[in-house]
């Protein structure tokens, strides 16, 4: 199993792309996708877009990490971490 992020592409040049996360900025290599445009959602995977995504699945799946992290707040007293 492998973890990607939603990411929002916010520049292209040539095969590489500029995405941001949360306003954090990172390349990714689009050699595995066709047809991605600025503005375009994509997951993000060891630097490379594996996949596009819609803004609604990408607005979700960040919601979700949020919770992840707010929980893992939550309970970091109690484990003494």
């Amino acid at each position: 199993m492998c973890l990607s992020i939603p990411a929002q592409v916010i520049s292209i040049n040539g095969d590489t792309a500029k995405v941001s996360v949360g306003g954090t900025e990172y390349d990714a290599s689009l050699q595995l996708l066709d047809d991605v445009n600025i503005g375009d959602y994509i997951l993000l995977h060891t630097g490379f877009a594996i996949q596009k995504i819609s803004e609604e699945e990408a607005i979700e799946t960040l919601k979700v990490f949020e919770e992840f992290d707010e929980l893992n707040e939550q309970i970091k007293p109690e484990l003494d971490i």
